[in-house]
Order: C-alpha cells, then structure tokens, then sequence
C-alpha cells in the first residue's frame, strides 16, 4: 500500500519550536502589552515591514483579524476555504452589491489566497505618480532595487511550465488577432501545478507572507496575536502621536467579538491592513487629514468576464491559474483617456463560478455541466486616471464595519463593452465553440458576428453585467505635499508622527497590473526608512 505523501509544514514547525503566537480566540483574560512597532496586518504589506523591521532588532508585534493556518489546512476545497481565508466568506461586496471583492483574511493575508502573479509597477503609472503626482522617487530606476530585492526574497522567476489549457486559449487567441501577449512571473518554489492556489497552497510552493516573511519575522522574536481586531487608534492630547491601540479579541469565526479587549502601546504603528481595512481604522480612529482624502480614491480594478466553450476539454481548475497575460489594450492609448485593460485568465472552480455564471435554474444547470470545456477571459480596467474614473470610497456602516461604495460610471462602462468585445473576438479566433458575455442578458452565441450584435445591445447596469476585483488599492493615498494626499511616499501619515501605512492604501491610482509585487517593494521601501529612524532613536 502506498503511503500518503507527508511535506514539511514550517508553520507547524515553528509553532512547536517556540514562535511567540497567541491565538485571540482561546485567550481567557485581556492582552495589554508595550512594543517598538505594532503592525496591524499581515499581508504583502505587512509582512515585509515585520520581517525588515524585526531583523533591524526592533520589538515587532503583528496582528492580524483572520487565523494562523498552514499547508495541513488547505484541503483544495471551496466550501472549506473560502469561509476560513477569505473577507465574508469569499462575499465581501460593494455598497450597491454590483461588485464582488476578493480579500483574504488569514495571516499572510490575500498573499495566502492569490493566485502568484508578479508584475512590477508598469513604468507609465511610476511616471504619472513622479511627474503629474511630484513623488519624486517613484520612477523606475527608483524602485527597481526594490522591485529587485523583494524579487529575490519571495522566489519572483520566470514559469517555465507551459501554460495550462485556460491560458493557452488566450496566448493561441493573442496570436491569432496580431495582439502583444506574454507570460506571467510568479512567486513559487517547487509549484505543483495543481491550481488551487486561491485555496492556499498545500504543497508551500507559493512563496506567500505565510511561509516566508512571517516566518522570518517569528525567527527574529517577534510576536503575532491571531484572531484579533485593531478597533481604533487612540491619539496623544495634541493629536500628533498614537498613545495606544485598542482593539477586540475574535472568536474562532475570526469575526465575533469574545468580549476580551486588546491594547497595545508601541513606539510605531504601521497601518497594513489592506485598502479597506486601513481606512476603516482611520476613520474610526477620527485620523484624518488635510484635504479630506482619507478612504477616497479607493480603486478596485472592475474585471469583466468572457466564458467561451471550447470544442476540446479545458479543465480549468488544472494548472498554474495564471501564465499568459496581454497588455496589448492597455498601453495602446493615454493613460487619462478611455480605459485600458489588462488581458488575463482566472482560474475556474465550480463553487465561485456557480455564483459568477449568469442565469438560473435549468440554464445555469446545462452550463455548469459544460465546465470542463469552459474557458474564461477577464479584462482588468485601470482606473484612477481618466478625470472621470475616480475611483471609489470607503465608508463605515453604524456598527464600524467598512463599506467600499464604487459607482459604476461611463468610462468605466465604456471600457466594460469594448472589453467585452475583445474577449469574444479573441476566444472565437482561439476557436471558441461558443461565447457568453458574462452578463444577465446575454446568452450563449454561436460567431463572433453574432456576439458584437448582442454586446452592443446590452444595458449597461449594475447587476445585470457581472463585475468582480480581487484588487484593492488607494484610500490612504502617498503625496509630495500634505493637503494632496493621507501619507508621504515612505508611508508616514502627514499629521500624525508615529503612523505609517504599509499596503495597497498608498497607491494614488490603481496600479495597471496585478498589484502585489508593488505592495512589496512599496512596504520595503517604506520599512527600511523606518527601520533606520527608529534606530536612530
């Protein structure tokens, strides 16, 4: 009999061998403790600033609202992932429900759940944030040493592998219409090619927070409460420093307050909890700024969606998620013109494409059946940059939740249809079967005539036509001068000495790829500058 395979688990490992991790759920009394640095987070952001700020030899404290889970955990199963690792169980929606956010919550935040493409930040937005923006280090020979290291750290190469049969739709239907097409980096060491990624990776593979930074953190003493919620920041009597965090202890759900509390004095606090998050403790904090940009200009990426039946078998659920990218749509035309839009390939599992695919009943039921011989494009909208694409706002609901309100207006609308459009040329040259414009209305088309008739005619409404992003940027914007923005372009808050912001907050536009390698040479950045003040003393 073939015994089942066992692989290390690091986090396990850690654990037993003396990390200083406190999970908030079983504590029995309140935790009040003194630091050097609080880190509220532990994403891309906030797991690079842990482990830079702990090797510099300050005392970090991370905390984070999800679970500490390891490769033991991650089963490849939907029903069991997405409650435990994800925002509202996979749900998290804008204001008017038109837009499905993907956000994770578990230590190593969304890193944990994505599916590893690294893009650094393209070279027209850095040049729109240094020479319209006046941050004057953004630019490219600027950054890249830190795109560099971060690279090194978390494993960033070239997938050698070729790309499963989702991505080679798109790379055979780029080649067909003349379209710039390449192929995607990722952040793995010994991938499996399995393609449950956003399921967390059972084989440590994805070189996420969870199994490097933190790890790295853990190793040099510093600390992590799990299942713990930063409520508010409390301010000196001068408004200038944080005096204290207070915060709530998390039942299991990572979600139910046990009634426990959490405070926290620290000499630093850095604010890493992804571009929802950190305006929301800002705002319920009262921390605002000059110009009133705290939780404004919040950008999500819209994604429209283009399914395709393919006469041969796709397997969408088998293979690294994402390989093959096209930019073609998005550096062809002014950064502050119509909407640009990145090409890319989702992975496609049953549970979160039940609840994507339009219809109901018997015809929702007959396309199901057909997903092993589905193939789906999606087209990333860069917004932020056109006059009119402003983006988004954060707000709080009565109980201090946060709510991202996103209108859908023209440009973006606009750029939804001739994605729409693209999608479906596209899929039919790579020798689609059929087409369904993934959108209530649409309905399965059989030429790539047929689909522009039908494309042309569909409302443009919320609901009607499916959006979705698992890309939250903005809210705390970085600025070359106080009134324009939350924070300076290290981090630091304008108003208040001792806070910083370390995530996806920061970015004044969206970011025109797949924002995660950003993150992390943006958080490093930031980290070593304050590493080097703090000791300074």
């Amino acid at each position: 009999m073939t015994e089942r395979m066992t692989l290390p688990d690091p986090v396990a490992a850690g654990v037993a061998g003396g990390w200083r991790v406190t999970d908030g759920a079983v504590a029995r009394e309140d935790i009040k403790l003194s630091v050097d640095v609080l880190i509220v987070g532990t994403g891309a952001g906030g797991g690079m600033a842990a482990e830079t700020l702990a090797k510099a030899g300050l005392d970090v404290l991370m905390v984070e609202e999800g679970a500490l889970r390891s490769s033991k955990d991650f089963r490849l199963l939907e029903a069991k992932a997405y409650p435990e690792l994800y925002q509202e169980a996979a749900s998290r929606k804008t204001a008017d429900k038109a837009i499905g956010i993907l956000q994770g919550r578990t230590v190593g935040g969304s890193t944990t759940v994505n599916w590893t493409s690294s893009f650094r930040t393209p070279a027209d937005t850095l040049g729109w944030w240094h020479q319209r923006l006046g941050l004057a280090d953004t630019t490219e020979a600027g950054m890249a040493p830190w795109f560099e290291m971060a690279e090194t750290r978390l494993g960033v190469s070239d997938w050698l592998t070729d790309p499963n049969p989702n991505n080679s739709v798109l790379e055979r239907g780029c080649k067909a219409l003349g379209l710039k097409h390449g192929r995607i980096r990722r952040n793995v060491k010994g991938c499996w090619n399995l393609g449950y990624c956003g399921m967390g990776c059972a084989t440590n593979a994805k070189q996420s927070m969870l199994v490097t930074t933190i790890p790295g953190a853990l190793e040099h003493r510093a600390s992590l409460i799990t299942r713990a919620r930063i409520d508010r920041l409390v301010r000196s009597a001068d408004g200038k420093r944080v005096e204290r965090a207070e915060g709530s202890l998390l039942a299991e759900d990572g979600m139910t307050p046990t009634g426990r509390k959490l405070i926290i004095t620290a000499r630093q606090v850095v604010l890493a909890a992804g571009a929802i998050g950190t305006p929301a403790i800002l705002l319920r904090s009262g921390i605002g700024d000059a110009g009133s940009h705290t939780g404004k200009r919040t950008f999500l990426h819209p994604v429209a969606l283009s399914g395709a039946v393919m006469p041969e078998r796709i397997e969408p659920y088998n293979g690294a998620p994402q390989t093959v990218y096209s930019d073609h749509f998005m550096h062809t035309q002014p950064l502050d013109g119509p909407l640009g839009y990145k090409l890319e390939a989702p992975p496609v599992h049953p549970l979160l494409m039940s609840v994507t695919l339009t219809g109901i009943g018997a015809a929702q039921q007959d396309l199901m059946r057909q997903l092993p011989h589905l193939q789906v494009t999606l087209a990333l909208l860069r917004d932020g940059f056109h006059p009119d694409s402003q983006g988004g706002e954060v707000k709080l609901r009565g109980d201090g939740s946060p709510v991202l309100d996103y209108p859908l207006n023209d440009p973006v609308w606009d750029g939804v249809r001739r994605s729409w459009l693209t999608m479906a040329e596209l899929q039919f040259a790579a020798g689609a079967a059929s087409v369904l414009t993934v959108h209530e209305q649409a309905g399965l088309t059989r030429s790539w005539r047929e689909a522009r008739e039908v494309i042309a005619g569909l409302p443009l409404k919320p609901l009607l036509a499916r959006v979705v992003s698992a890309h939250v940027m903005g809210g705390a914007a970085m600025s070359a001068r106080p009134e324009d923005g939350v924070v300076d372009e290290y981090g630091r808050h304008w108003q208040v000495g001792n806070l910083s912001v370390m995530d996806g907050s920061v970015f004044p536009t969206s970011i025109g790829a797949n924002p995660q390698l950003s993150v992390y040479a943006f958080a490093l950045r930031s980290a070593h500058k304050l590493a080097e003040t703090l000791q300074r003393g």
